[in-house]
């Protein structure tokens, strides 16, 4: 009987632990490449979310231009394209026909307020919102301005651009 028990071991074959390793080593492989990419690609859209929040910016900064004859001061800042409160003067509360913005985006898609100069530090542009980007540091290379598609074009001129008319802000 010893002799038919150890016959059956014999052909009863699993898997060494080399092989299990093996198998286990090539799924993480895969799995890090998979998390890799959907890093970036989260990347990718956190950046794409921005800079559509940007374009609905200068529209309302455009749109609250046109109604109240003057750009928006620094001290309103951005809020002044969905709130009256922000507006400065009871004179310009008066004549306000916002909110020019639908959904009130104070903060970038990485929950950072943004930066608002009026006039702009870029010579011959009205004013700039700027996004600091994923690391949190002003100045870097991942900061994210309304003036990024002039930039990409390497000074080529795209065209006209919301905040590029060359106009002084008025009292700004």
């Amino acid at each position: 009987m010893r002799t038919s028990t150890q016959a059956s071991r014999r052909t009863r074959r699993g898997f060494t632990i080399l092989e299990l390793l093996i198998v286990i080593g090539i799924l993480l492989a895969i799995g890090g490449l998979v998390f890799v990419n959907l890093i970036g690609a989260q990347e990718k859209s956190e950046v794409g979310t921005t800079r559509l929040q940007m374009q609905e910016l200068e529209r309302g900064i455009e749109s609250f231009r046109f109604d109240m004859k003057r750009w928006p001061t620094e001290e309103e800042g951005l809020a002044v394209i969905w709130s009256k409160d922000a507006v400065s003067s009871e004179e310009d509360q008066a004549k306000y026909g916002g909110p020019y913005l639908k959904n009130p985006a104070p903060k970038d898609a990485w929950g950072r307020e943004w930066i608002f100069n009026i006039p702009s530090e870029t010579e011959g542009l009205d004013f700039d919102i700027v996004s600091i980007g994923a690391d949190g540091e002003e100045g870097t290379d991942d900061d994210i301005t309304n003036h990024d598609a002039r930039k990409a074009a390497e000074g080529d001129d795209l065209g006209e651009f919301s905040g590029s008319s060359g106009n002084t802000p008025a009292g700004g």
